[in-house]
Order: structure tokens, then C-alpha cells, then sequence
């Protein structure tokens, strides 16, 4: 049964990629805040399909603890699910990307129209140049900053390590640091075919003032926070 659900998901997803590709390219003329809410209907209707097909729910704890103003969010990475649900769960936002992620067919295109933070990975200086330089610009614009610190999604009970990118932008910016701490992975893998019906829980912990901290001090608290909280909302009883 999970098979076969997970063929139909992915059936699914192979008819609507492509349409919303040919949408968000026909956003360009709009504003960044327009093409944004135009694009990430497909994220809603994919986390949607995700529920009634696949069994794939979830719950959000600490939503009451969200700044009311732009903020960046350090998140725990397992699975293509939180890039998604993000949309549905935080403020309109950017995520940090490299650049081949832009020249994927279809899911590129739409990603392109979402104005991405994009950064040369082979070079941290250079990187941390483009961080500073786009993420300012997002956070003027009222959008939030999506960053996942490992810089990759990692297995299940795996620690990468933490890369100090979203904190130094959050430092020179003065936005509030989110931390995030969500375990898609058990449910939808990283790379995995098979999607497994249970309930995926988010929780956003207290934002860090960045201010007065060095941004080696601001990813320290965060990472101790993500992975304390990640080995509680792993001990929970798993629901189905």
C-alpha cells in the first residue's frame, strides 16, 4: 500500500511540476511579493497530495514565538518536505541555493521566480559576500531568510555540520534568529521514493537578539537548541 500511494504521489507530482514551471515563468512581470504568492501554490497543493495520498501530516509547535518583523530561520534539514511546508508555515520567504539548482528543468524555473539567495559554494568568502549583499536586500523587502546550516539534508539522528552563513547575515543585518528543529526525514527521506504515513512535528524555538553576539556565538545557541529539541521530538511516540 505505501508503494503504491507513493507511485500515485509521485504521478501526481510529475503532472503538476511542469504546469506550475510554465506559471511561475509567466510571473516574471510581477513584483517579487506577487509571483511568490502565485508560485507557492503548487508547495500548498504539494504538501496537500502529500496528506490525502500519502499520509503525511503534521503539527507545529512554538508558532506564538514568531517575530513580527523578517527574521532568518535556521532549520534542521532532512527531507524536501520543510522546503515546502515552510511556505505554509512561516512568512513569505527566500531560501539559500546554489546556483545549479536553478538550471533543473521545471522545479528550477519555478525556484528561479522566487528572487533565491544564490551563492558560490567553492568559495566562502565569495559566498558570504552574496549572502550579506542579497539577504539584506530580502529582509528590506519584508521577506524572511530560510537557512539550513548543515548545508544539505542529513539522515534521521545524523549531526552535520553547522556552517556559520545564516548567523552572519542575521549579525550584520540585526534580524531575530529562528531556530527550527523538524524530523521529515522518518517519513519522507532524503532521495527516498517511498513516502510513510505518520505526523512530521515542527517546533520553532525562542528567536535569538543577535545583537552584542558574535555570529559564532548566535550558531552555537541555535545548534544546541535544534538538536537538544530534535532528540525529544525524535523520543515521541510516533503516530500514524
Amino acid at each position: 500500500m505505501i508503494w503504491l500511494r507513493s507511485a500515485l504521489f509521485a504521478a501526481a507530482l510529475a503532472i503538476t511540476t511542469p504546469v506550475f514551471s510554465f506559471i511561475a515563468l509567466a510571473t516574471f512581470p510581477f513584483d517579487a511579493l506577487t509571483r511568490y504568492r502565485i508560485i507557492t501554490q503548487w508547495s500548498r497543493i504539494t504538501i496537500f497530495l502529500a496528506r490525502v495520498i500519502c499520509g503525511i501530516r503534521y503539527q507545529v509547535l512554538g508558532r506564538e514565538r514568531l517575530p513580527t518583523r523578517p527574521s532568518v530561520v535556521l532549520s534542521k534539514h532532512q527531507s524536501a518536505w520543510e522546503t515546502l511546508a515552510f511556505q505554509e508555515i512561516f512568512p513569505p520567504q527566500v531560501i539559500v541555493v546554489k546556483k545549479s539548482l536553478l538550471y533543473i528543468p521545471f522545479f528550477g524555473w519555478g525556484l528561479a521566480m522566487l528572487s533565491p539567495i544564490v551563492v558560490d559554494r567553492t568559495s566562502l568568502r565569495t559566498s558570504l559576500k552574496q549572502l550579506l549583499r542579497q539577504g539584506m536586500a530580502r529582509l528590506a523587502a519584508g521577506f524572511w531568510v530560510i537557512v539550513y546550516p548543515e548545508g544539505r539534508r542529513v539522515d534521521p539522528g545524523e549531526r552535520g555540520r553547522y556552517q556559520v552563513g545564516g548567523a552572519w547575515l542575521a549579525v550584520h543585518a540585526g534580524a531575530p534568529v529562528v531556530p527550527v528543529a523538524v524530523n521529515a526525514g522518518r517519513l519522507w527521506g532524503r532521495r527516498a521514493f517511498l513516502k510513510r504515513p505518520g505526523r512530521v512535528t515542527v517546533s520553532i524555538g525562542e528567536p535569538i537578539d543577535p545583537r552584542g553576539l558574535k555570529p559564532e556565538e548566535v550558531l552555537r545557541r541555535a545548534e544546541e537548541w535544534i538538536e537538544a529539541e530534535m532528540r525529544r521530538i525524535d523520543a515521541a511516540p510516533q503516530e500514524r
